[in-house]
Protein backbone atom coordinates (compact mmCIF):
# COMPACT_ATOMS: atom_id res chain seq x y z
CA UNK A 1 0.00 0.00 0.00
CA UNK A 2 3.23 2.16 0.03
CA UNK A 3 1.61 3.39 -3.46
CA UNK A 4 -1.24 4.81 -1.95
CA UNK A 5 0.25 6.21 1.16
CA UNK A 6 2.93 8.51 -0.93
CA UNK A 7 0.03 9.40 -3.47
CA UNK A 8 1.88 11.51 -6.52
CA UNK A 9 3.41 9.29 -9.18
CA UNK A 10 3.76 8.85 -12.82
CA UNK A 11 0.60 8.17 -15.24
CA UNK A 12 1.73 4.59 -15.78
CA UNK A 13 2.75 3.38 -12.07
CA UNK A 14 -0.74 4.62 -10.51
CA UNK A 15 -2.45 2.65 -13.69
CA UNK A 16 -0.49 -0.15 -12.62
CA UNK A 17 -0.74 0.07 -9.27
CA UNK A 18 -5.25 -0.04 -9.66
CA UNK A 19 -5.07 -2.53 -12.27
CA UNK A 20 -3.22 -5.05 -9.72
CA UNK A 21 -5.61 -3.91 -7.07
CA UNK A 22 -8.82 -4.14 -8.66
CA UNK A 23 -10.10 -7.76 -8.82
CA UNK A 24 -10.30 -6.54 -4.60
CA UNK A 25 -10.75 -3.05 -4.51
CA UNK A 26 -14.32 -3.21 -3.67
CA UNK A 27 -13.90 -5.38 -0.65
CA UNK A 28 -10.90 -4.28 0.83
CA UNK A 29 -11.88 -0.77 1.19
CA UNK A 30 -15.21 -2.16 3.19
CA UNK A 31 -12.86 -3.41 5.39
CA UNK A 32 -11.10 -0.32 5.80
CA UNK A 33 -13.98 1.41 6.81
CA UNK A 34 -13.92 3.80 3.84
CA UNK A 35 -16.83 6.50 3.91
CA UNK A 36 -15.90 9.03 1.36
CA UNK A 37 -18.14 8.34 -1.10
CA UNK A 38 -21.30 7.95 1.03
CA UNK A 39 -20.16 11.30 3.30
CA UNK A 40 -19.43 13.18 -0.53
CA UNK A 41 -23.09 12.86 -1.75
CA UNK A 42 -24.58 13.37 2.07
CA UNK A 43 -22.82 17.03 1.63
CA UNK A 44 -24.25 17.56 -2.15
CA UNK A 45 -28.21 17.17 -0.74
CA UNK A 46 -27.41 19.53 1.63
CA UNK A 47 -26.56 22.49 -1.91
CA UNK A 48 -28.45 20.59 -5.02
CA UNK A 49 -31.25 22.78 -5.15
CA UNK A 50 -32.67 20.71 -8.14
CA UNK A 51 -31.88 17.39 -8.71
CA UNK A 52 -28.71 16.72 -10.97
CA UNK A 53 -29.26 15.57 -14.51
CA UNK A 54 -25.80 14.78 -15.25
CA UNK A 55 -22.63 13.64 -13.42
CA UNK A 56 -19.34 13.10 -14.80
CA UNK A 57 -17.38 11.15 -12.03
CA UNK A 58 -13.58 11.60 -12.87
CA UNK A 59 -11.62 8.73 -11.50
CA UNK A 60 -14.47 6.68 -11.05
CA UNK A 61 -12.61 3.78 -9.96
CA UNK A 62 -15.40 0.63 -9.49
CA UNK A 63 -17.93 3.54 -8.75
CA UNK A 64 -18.72 3.66 -5.39
CA UNK A 65 -19.39 7.61 -5.39
CA UNK A 66 -21.93 7.23 -8.17
CA UNK A 67 -23.83 4.08 -6.82
CA UNK A 68 -24.13 6.13 -3.84
CA UNK A 69 -25.27 9.59 -5.99
CA UNK A 70 -27.93 7.34 -7.70
CA UNK A 71 -29.18 6.25 -4.63
CA UNK A 72 -30.21 9.61 -3.44
CA UNK A 73 -31.03 11.04 -7.72
CA UNK A 74 -31.59 7.64 -9.57
CA UNK A 75 -32.39 9.68 -12.69
CA UNK A 76 -29.05 11.03 -13.10
CA UNK A 77 -26.61 10.13 -16.02
CA UNK A 78 -23.72 9.66 -14.80
CA UNK A 79 -20.12 8.99 -17.34
CA UNK A 80 -17.16 7.69 -15.64
CA UNK A 81 -13.18 7.94 -16.57
CA UNK A 82 -10.30 6.53 -14.93
CA UNK A 83 -6.90 5.64 -15.91
CA UNK A 84 -6.94 1.72 -14.92
CA UNK A 85 -9.27 -0.51 -17.35
CA UNK A 86 -9.69 -3.34 -15.21
CA UNK A 87 -11.34 -1.45 -12.80
CA UNK A 88 -13.22 -0.08 -15.37
CA UNK A 89 -14.25 -2.83 -16.57
CA UNK A 90 -15.94 -3.82 -13.02
CA UNK A 91 -17.71 -0.61 -12.90
CA UNK A 92 -19.03 -1.31 -16.72
CA UNK A 93 -20.68 -4.57 -15.67
CA UNK A 94 -22.69 -2.64 -12.33
CA UNK A 95 -24.10 -0.59 -14.99
CA UNK A 96 -24.14 2.66 -13.22
CA UNK A 97 -22.53 4.80 -16.49
CA UNK A 98 -23.54 5.41 -19.55
CA UNK A 99 -20.39 6.08 -20.45
CA UNK A 100 -16.88 5.28 -19.46
CA UNK A 101 -13.27 7.31 -20.46
CA UNK A 102 -10.05 5.52 -20.21
CA UNK A 103 -8.19 8.57 -18.83
CA UNK A 104 -5.82 10.15 -16.18
CA UNK A 105 -7.99 12.87 -15.04
CA UNK A 106 -5.53 15.03 -15.15
CA UNK A 107 -5.75 15.09 -19.24
CA UNK A 108 -8.97 17.27 -20.82
CA UNK A 109 -11.55 14.82 -21.71
CA UNK A 110 -13.76 15.43 -25.22
CA UNK A 111 -16.68 15.07 -23.87
CA UNK A 112 -20.03 16.07 -25.70
CA UNK A 113 -22.10 17.72 -23.49
CA UNK A 114 -22.20 19.60 -20.13
CA UNK A 115 -22.61 18.00 -16.55
CA UNK A 116 -24.55 19.33 -13.30
CA UNK A 117 -21.84 17.58 -11.07
CA UNK A 118 -18.45 16.84 -11.56
CA UNK A 119 -16.47 14.58 -8.68
CA UNK A 120 -13.22 13.01 -7.97
CA UNK A 121 -12.92 11.30 -5.07
CA UNK A 122 -9.82 10.24 -3.34
CA UNK A 123 -7.98 10.68 -5.98
CA UNK A 124 -6.92 14.45 -5.86
CA UNK A 125 -3.67 13.15 -4.22
CA UNK A 126 -2.32 12.20 -7.54
CA UNK A 127 -2.83 15.32 -8.87
CA UNK A 128 0.29 17.67 -10.19
CA UNK A 129 -1.27 21.11 -11.61
CA UNK A 130 -4.17 22.01 -9.77
CA UNK A 131 -5.16 25.15 -11.58
CA UNK A 132 -5.54 23.18 -14.72
CA UNK A 133 -7.47 20.98 -13.22
CA UNK A 134 -9.94 23.32 -12.03
CA UNK A 135 -9.55 24.12 -15.89
CA UNK A 136 -10.39 21.63 -17.48
CA UNK A 137 -13.66 21.02 -14.59
CA UNK A 138 -15.24 23.95 -15.50
CA UNK A 139 -15.42 23.09 -19.11
CA UNK A 140 -17.32 20.56 -18.08
CA UNK A 141 -19.90 22.04 -16.08
CA UNK A 142 -22.76 23.98 -16.78
CA UNK A 143 -23.13 27.24 -15.20
CA UNK A 144 -23.08 27.13 -11.51
CA UNK A 145 -22.54 23.24 -12.05
CA UNK A 146 -20.49 21.70 -8.81
CA UNK A 147 -16.89 20.32 -8.36
CA UNK A 148 -16.61 18.06 -5.59
CA UNK A 149 -13.89 16.51 -4.52
CA UNK A 150 -11.75 14.72 -1.30
CA UNK A 151 -8.33 15.53 -0.60
CA UNK A 152 -5.65 14.20 2.12
CA UNK A 153 -5.16 17.08 4.99
CA UNK A 154 -1.61 16.03 4.89
CA UNK A 155 -1.10 17.17 1.38
CA UNK A 156 -4.10 20.02 1.95
CA UNK A 157 -1.26 21.55 4.71
CA UNK A 158 1.94 21.16 2.56
CA UNK A 159 0.87 22.72 -0.79
CA UNK A 160 -1.41 25.28 0.77
CA UNK A 161 -4.64 23.97 -0.72
CA UNK A 162 -6.35 26.87 0.69
CA UNK A 163 -4.00 29.46 -1.19
CA UNK A 164 -5.00 26.86 -4.25
CA UNK A 165 -8.76 27.20 -4.28
CA UNK A 166 -8.24 30.75 -3.61
CA UNK A 167 -6.08 31.29 -6.49
CA UNK A 168 -8.27 29.44 -9.02
CA UNK A 169 -10.25 32.12 -11.31
CA UNK A 170 -12.78 29.50 -12.17
CA UNK A 171 -14.60 28.12 -8.81
CA UNK A 172 -15.77 29.88 -5.60
CA UNK A 173 -15.69 27.83 -2.37
CA UNK A 174 -19.08 26.33 -1.59
CA UNK A 175 -17.95 24.10 1.60
CA UNK A 176 -15.07 23.08 3.41
CA UNK A 177 -15.93 19.67 5.86
CA UNK A 178 -13.40 19.14 8.97
CA UNK A 179 -10.62 16.71 8.64
CA UNK A 180 -12.41 13.20 8.65
CA UNK A 181 -11.08 9.82 9.00
CA UNK A 182 -10.22 8.54 5.47
CA UNK A 183 -9.17 4.80 5.91
CA UNK A 184 -9.02 4.20 9.45
CA UNK A 185 -8.80 0.21 9.81
CA UNK A 186 -5.41 0.19 7.13
CA UNK A 187 -2.37 -0.25 9.22
CA UNK A 188 -0.81 2.76 7.50
CA UNK A 189 -3.22 5.27 7.24
CA UNK A 190 -5.49 4.44 10.75
CA UNK A 191 -6.28 7.73 12.16
CA UNK A 192 -3.65 9.72 11.41
CA UNK A 193 -4.02 10.20 8.05
CA UNK A 194 -7.42 12.29 7.22
CA UNK A 195 -9.28 14.12 4.64
CA UNK A 196 -11.57 17.11 3.62
CA UNK A 197 -14.43 17.02 1.45
CA UNK A 198 -14.49 20.00 -0.49
CA UNK A 199 -17.15 21.53 -2.84
CA UNK A 200 -16.52 24.50 -4.89
CA UNK A 201 -19.17 26.42 -7.39
CA UNK A 202 -18.63 27.20 -10.85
Amino acid sequence: MSSLLKGIGNSLSVRKYYDSWSAGYDQTLHQWNYKAPKQSVKILTKFVKKKPKYLLDLACGTGLFAEKLLKEYPNCICDGSDISSKIMNISKHKKIYRKLFKSNFEKKIAVKSKYNIVSLIGAMTYCKDHQKLFENVSSYLVNKGLFIFTHRVDLWEKFDFDTIIRNNSHFQLLFKSRPLNYLPKNKDFTSKIKIRIVLLAK
